[in-house]
């Protein structure tokens, strides 16, 4: 049944087994929700819709997928994420087996049960042509921008997943901070979740008119918002960090950016450096 705690905002959640093979997904669910059939359609295309045989729980994105007796179908329906429009990503670098997009504010790395529609993977997987799969090999932040890289195979993915779990992999990111940085550079070993985290900090460029620095980080670990805490940590707050610096709820958006890889590829064994193109780099 809806939920009413949220205002204006409909959420309905059901699980509708599966009685007769002659049993339709989206007729069960619109029977049970109440919601048209139309709309069921179009949470299913969005990622809202899964399905359960045996052990396996998958999206369900096809209305007339074959369902056995004992299957379920589930509906994690919420219209204010599925009206979410999923920002622009771009394309800057193709290598095959995998590829480098630019990934704005507010596109997301992690999907929900409630949906995967505003995900970078699935921007990707529903605006290349010709399609092809896209793998998540690492994040970022939904508050920040810049470079990320996407699997196209299992096999590349698995390897450059591993180049992130061993650290063989050069991060560079730049960020906006708020006040004047030191000229030497910063190294920043401040636990995250208290586990050790460490960031290499070195200025880039001074504004006095905003009081404002633009700073390039090189991280040797992966934390959960590590750059974020790590320069507030120093006395430097993000430049629109809400959550761990002292933005306020009308600030800009976070200036936070990924904007170099380096790393020996596992595919070719070449040398590989991209950068993040400067007209997309972070600006006071």
């Amino acid at each position: 049944m809806p939920d009413t705690s949220q205002i204006n905002t409909t959420v309905i959640e059901c699980h509708v087994d599966v009685c007769s093979p002659e049993n339709n997904a989206v007729e069960l669910l619109a029977t049970e929700s109440g919601l048209s059939k139309q709309l069921i359609k179009q949470a299913m295309q969005k990622g809202a819709v899964w399905h359960s045989h045996g052990k396996q729980v998958n999206r369900l994105r096809r209305a007339k997928k074959a369902l056995a007796v004992g299957d379920k179908v589930h509906l994690y329906y919420n219209d204010h994420i599925l009206a979410e429009v999923p920002a622009t990503a771009q394309m800057l670098f193709d290598q095959q087996q995998y590829s480098l997009w630019y990934k704005p504010y507010g596109l997301r790395c992690q999907p929900s049960k409630w949906s995967d529609h505003t995900t970078i993977n699935r921007f990707v997987e529903l605006n290349t042509q010709p399609p092809r799969n896209a793998y998540i090999i690492h994040r970022l932040d939904r508050a920040a921008s810049g470079l990320i890289i996407l699997g196209h195979t299992k096999k590349a993915t698995a390897a450059l997943a591993k180049l992130f779990q061993t650290r063989a992999l050069d991060k560079y990111y730049q960020v906006i901070v708020h006040g004047q940085f030191p000229t030497t550079q910063v190294t920043i070993n401040t636990d995250v979740d208290n586990k050790p985290a460490l960031s290499h900090a070195d200025l880039l460029e001074y504004n006095p008119q905003l009081n404002q620095s633009r700073v390039q980080v090189k991280i040797e670990s992966g934390r959960k918002h590590q750059i974020r805490i790590h320069m507030n940590s120093i006395g430097f707050p993000v430049v629109g960090d809400r959550l761990h610096g002292n933005a306020a709820a009308d600030a800009p958006d976070l200036k936070l950016c990924c904007c170099k890889f380096e790393f020996l590829c596992p595919i070719t064994q070449q040398k590989m450096i991209f950068n993040l193109p400067q007209s997309l780099q972070p600006k006071f």
